[in-house]
């Protein structure tokens, strides 16, 4: 179970760390691409927490 949490966590993480870079480069926007960056942080590792808690 906390492996597939795990796994699904990383795919979120990979696929919101791809539109941060984009939002970066593209559209000019640090402090939204910042702000993606740090809720993907938190996507990643609060899942497998509350996995471990429950």
């Amino acid at each position: 179970m906390y492996v597939l949490v795990f796994l699904i966590s990383l795919i979120i993480f990979a696929d919101s760390i791809g539109y941060a870079i984009y939002e970066i480069k593209n559209n000019q926007n640090k402090f939204g691409g910042i702000c993606i960056i740090a809720l993907s942080i938190v996507s990643l590792i609060m899942p497998t927490v509350m996995t471990v808690i429950r």
